[in-house]
């Protein structure tokens, strides 16, 4: 195990032997943590490694069963969250927290709008919303529309911009890059940049590594609930903190493969044009948020009606054709949270699975789902657990899963690695091209470029709602790419 670095000079934040346990599952098992005055500080781990239960303590959600927390040198320990940010300890969450059918001044302002005479100050309240936007420079945003009329990055702004409205001395942000463009994450990479120089202490949780060695100073690693080392990021190779986090080599992040492709498989309408895919092959689909991607998927899969797809396809009709989608908003359409696994993984083969008379039959459910743990990796206790008690990768890969089960011959993913962990991005990324190596066509739309030019055989560029170039991987250089997608000459 590597050595801790030396702690900074003067500490913001130290946790000590902190333990949590659900149950049989210890969730943490005596974590230290120290976060020094104006840094920013990688937390890193695969999912399930007790990342998201240390900040929950941190930030007030449950209380540690051990542990001390000492924040500036006084003892801390926050009753919830608010009792959290009245001692300057705000947290920004993967999963969306905001009030969808509220305003965007209003979710900004949730639990601390200014009030005159016992009235919300709307006035006021509206500045500090415009304040807090602008040093994400996204004052452009209309404070007076619902927050579900906004797209998953433009509301993972408003969520940002109300973390910063408390002016907080911790900031922990989780996976924030997750749902925005590359313009948008460098913009707050410059946002952090200006907090760390104001003396800001920011947490830094994400599962991109190029990310996390370029915005953060030192870094912690968890895995199953512990520290397992900690050191200065610039003086530890990449290959090191992989070794770490899942206790293997993890050199080839993307898999080897020659393409072999077969007969057009599926043709996407609605892109200005037909877009074929074949079979065995992997067909990247890159573009600014805004540009059309997830919308022409949806309206292949028939989920959105659109003139531009022929034979008004909807989504029984696509899973007899054997086509798979899977949504980038696993919460709401991919998985239904209150089933188990099983349920999950079986939902599209119940028929096959019932009994005369039309009673599911468990043990065959099991039967069925209870491989697929051991095949992707799946961190649950059994398949009879339900999927809202997993990790959000956990629960990416039950839906991942559900494809595969059908099984579907063309699949038509949607940022399909959204807040998975590097080692288990490895392994989806070798099961995608095991089934592309199988004949199947598979789609990738992704805001992750690398993630693009190590998995696909073509990418294609979307902007404005069409495909605007399209050609083999190894033809596009990341600039070229990226000009294509603005529409502005490399």
């Amino acid at each position: 195990m590597q050595q801790p670095a030396t702690a900074p000079m003067s500490l913001r934040l130290k946790l000590t032997g902190i333990k949590k346990a659900f149950g049989a599952t210890r969730a943490l098992d005596g974590v230290s943590l120290e976060i020094g005055e104006a840094e920013v500080h990688a937390l890193i781990g695969e999912n399930g490694a007790g990342k998201s239960t240390l900040m929950k303590v941190l930030s007030g959600v449950i209380q540690p069963d051990a542990g001390t927390m000492q924040l500036e040198g006084h003892a801390y320990a926050p009753a919830d969250t608010l009792d959290a940010r009245r001692h300057g300890v705000a947290m920004i969450y993967q999963e969306l927290s905001l009030a969808p059918h509220l305003n965007v001044w209003e979710n900004i302002g949730l639990g601390a709008l200014p009030n005159r005479g016992g009235w919300i100050d709307r006035p006021a309240a509206r500045q500090r919303a415009r304040e807090a936007l602008a040093r994400l420079a996204h004052e452009h945003l209309d404070l007076e529309r619902a927050v579900a009329d906004f797209s998953i990055a433009e509301q993972q702004i408003i969520e940002i911009a109300r973390a910063l409205l408390s002016n907080p001395r911790v900031l922990i942000m989780d996976e924030p890059t997750s749902s925005l463009t590359q313009a948008d994450t460098r913009k707050l990479f410059e946002v952090i940049a200006q907090l760390r120089a104001s003396g800001v202490s920011i947490i830094y949780i994400s599962h991109f590594l190029e990310e996390v060695r370029e915005v953060a100073q030192r870094y912690t690693v968890l895995k199953d609930g512990r520290t397992v080392g900690s050191g200065v990021m610039a003086d530890t190779p990449q290959s090191e903190i992989l070794r770490m986090m899942v206790d293997r080599d993890v050199s080839e992040l993307y898999p080897q493969r020659s393409a072999k492709l077969g007969p057009p498989r599926f043709t996407l309408e609605g892109a200005g044009g037909p877009l074929t895919v074949h079979e065995g092959e992997i067909l990247g689909i890159a573009g600014l948020i805004g540009a059309g991607r997830t919308e022409l998927l949806r309206a292949n899969f028939g989920l959105d009606p659109s003139a531009h797809v022929k034979g008004r396809p909807n989504p029984r009709k696509r899973w007899r054709e054997r086509v798979g989608f899977l949504s980038e908003n696993r919460k709401e359409e991919g998985l239904m949270l209150v089933l188990s696994l099983a349920e999950n993984i079986g939902l599209t083969k119940y028929p096959e699975l019932a009994r005369a008379g039309g009673y599911l039959a468990p043990r065959r459910l099991l039967g069925m789902a209870t491989p697929w743990l051991g095949t992707l990796g799946i961190k649950a206790r059994a398949s009879e657990q339900a999927v809202g008690d997993l990790s959000g990768g956990n629960q990416q890969k039950v839906a991942l899963a559900r494809l595969m089960e059908h099984p579907a011959e063309v699949l038509l993913l949607d940022e399909p690695t959204r807040g998975i962990d590097v080692g288990s991005k490895a392994q989806l990324y070798q099961v995608i091209a095991r089934l592309a190596e199988q004949g199947k066509a598979i789609v990738v739309v992704s805001s992750y470029l690398p993630e693009l030019f190590g998995l696909c055989d073509r990418i294609a560029v979307m902007r404005g709602g069409a495909v605007v170039a399209c050609k083999p991987t190894p033809e596009w250089t990341e600039p070229e790419l990226m000009s294509a997608a603005v529409g502005v000459s490399a």
